[in-house]
């Protein structure tokens, strides 16, 4: 007797996976592979498409292999790394370049020129955004103008471009035989080419952009009963499946975590970090710093927005004490070294190696390290590192507090960082609210494979997911409020030397 799964894919920033989710929402086989991290020049950070394209092709391979062979699949949902843009030929599916990931910063002087005497906030309206190099607008421009060729291709017709979701499901569906060129709703969100209100491409803001709307992918519902288009035979999975779900990376999640209701929020521990507040079926505009995104679009219902708060380094953080200082051999042991200490011993690690995202955006911040003595050991180091991650998460969630006047109940957690229980303590400690880990931990992937279950009746609707969801741990405040509050005054001075650093 066979077994029917949901097939999602993660196209993450540092990783792609491949999970097959049964009705549960349990794991019947995974695999993942790492991809390069391609550095050009300081401030600029790459991604091979090509070498993406083959990673996914392979993950699926292995995680239809680890599930056995009575695994069916009943449709393919795909959540993926937001903002990374990628332009390509529609004939040959060559990409142009490389892709230009979120966190690259070559597009500063771009985003000062589109402000002009408006400044930052000059689409924020419209969008929900501020001008920065995070999102994909600027990158495309910055393509546009520096690859040869590029723009009679793009108004020709020949050359398409779109976030990793788009070149994923293009490459899934037939690539140049054919391929569906589409994007879902929060992935549209990211581009600044999206209006919060239409949910449509906006004139005003592709004029601004002087984007070739011909390159530009269909907008559509995460979850669509209306496939987009289907695998075929000789591809990876081997058979015909609807390709019907898609999230960005941080909305999955919230799919994922059933945060469904306004004041609901998660908080998901990755590459970087990422906060966001289901507030219903009205975009809040952020006066905080933050920014006001498309949570999600089940079907034809209405679409729900969300307020978000962005962390550009996180686990990253972890990668570069292992990779770049050799402080760590794997980022599983940082936790061990941490606890060897009692506390940070008085260091403090701002981590703006890209600048600092919300609430400050602040481009020109760069990283620091302060507070040393000869006390200092590389424990402390260690502790400093995921002690910035929750200072970073807190200010969040002042800002969010701020914007949405609703007071924090408890934050769901996910990521491969949530399995640091030091971290979790910390971050519950420092919000003075629980912090919740639930069973499954893999909820961006999971969040994909519900918005693609949805949409072929795998799943019986949001009430089956929510029945689905469990607690694996919760992490209450412990520390008494003169220690937490030193400790936050702390963090403020060294934040303060982060953004003084280009003055």
């Amino acid at each position: 007797m066979s077994r029917t799964a949901i097939a999602a894919i993660d196209q993450g920033t540092t990783s792609t996976r491949c999970i097959l989710f049964s009705p549960e929402g349990k794991s019947l086989g995974m695999s993942q592979l790492e991809h390069q991290q391609i550095y050009p020049q300081p401030g600029w950070v790459e991604h091979d498409p090509l070498e993406i394209r083959r990673s996914t092709e392979q993950v699926i391979r292995e995680a239809l292999l680890a599930a056995g062979d009575d695994i069916q699949i009943a449709a393919v949902g795909v959540t993926n790394q937001r903002e990374t843009l990628v332009v390509w030929n529609r004939r040959t599916g060559e990409p142009y370049s490389n892709a230009i990931v979120w966190q690259d910063l070559r597009t500063q002087e771009i985003c000062e020129e589109l402000g002009g005497d408006s400044g930052a906030e000059r689409f924020q309206l419209k969008t929900g955004l501020p001008l920065a190099t995070y999102f994909s607008g600027p990158k495309l421009r910055w393509l546009l103008k520096n690859i040869p060729g590029l723009r009679a291709a793009a108004e020709s017709g020949e050359a398409i471009c779109g976030t990793m979701d788009s070149w994923t499901i293009w490459n899934l569906t037939g690539g140049p035989d054919g391929g569906a060129h589409v994007t879902d709703v929060t992935n549209a969100s990211r581009t600044m080419w999206m209006s919060l209100e239409t949910l449509d491409w906006d004139p005003e803001l592709i004029e601004a952009f002087e984007v070739p709307v011909s390159m530009l992918p269909r907008i559509v519902s995460c979850s669509d009963p209306a496939p987009w288009g289907h695998t075929n035979e000789s591809g990876p999975f081997g058979q015909v499946i609807p390709v019907c779900g898609a999230a960005g990376d941080q909305q999955a999640a919230m799919i994922g975590q059933c945060c469904f209701e306004p004041g609901e929020a998660k908080n998901t521990y990755g590459t970087g970090c990422f906060l966001l507040m289901n507030t219903g079926e009205r975009p809040i505009r952020s006066q905080a710093g933050l920014l006001t995104t498309v949570a999600y679009r089940l079907g034809e219902e209405p679409a729900c927005y969300a307020l978000e708060g962005s962390v550009a380094i996180g686990g990253a953080l972890v990668q570069w004490l292992r990779d770049n200082l050799g402080l760590i051999d794997s980022a599983d042991h940082i936790e061990e070294l941490a606890r060897s200490v009692e506390d940070c011993g008085g260091a403090y690690i701002v981590p703006a190696f890209s600048g600092l995202f919300a609430p400050h955006w602040r481009p020109d911040a760069r990283g620091v390290i302060v507070g040393l003595t000869r006390y200092v050991n590389k424990a402390h180091l260690a502790r400093a590192a995921l002690e910035a991650t929750a200072y970073q998460v807190h200010d969040l969630l002042v800002a969010m507090t701020s914007d949405s006047k609703i007071k924090l109940a408890e934050l769901r957690v996910d990521g491969g960082m949530t399995q640091n229980e030091l971290l979790l303590q910390f971050q519950a400690d420092m919000n003075r609210a629980p912090v919740i880990r639930p069973t499954i931990t893999e909820t961006t992937a999971l969040g994909a494979a519900y918005a693609a279950g949805l949409a072929v009746d795998f799943y019986g609707g949001v009430a089956s997911l929510r029945q689905n969801w469990s607690r694996d741990r919760e992490f209450t405040p412990q520390m008494d409020e003169s220690t937490r509050e030193g400790l936050l005054h702390g963090w403020k001075k060294a934040l303060e030397r982060s953004l003084d650093w280009a003055n």
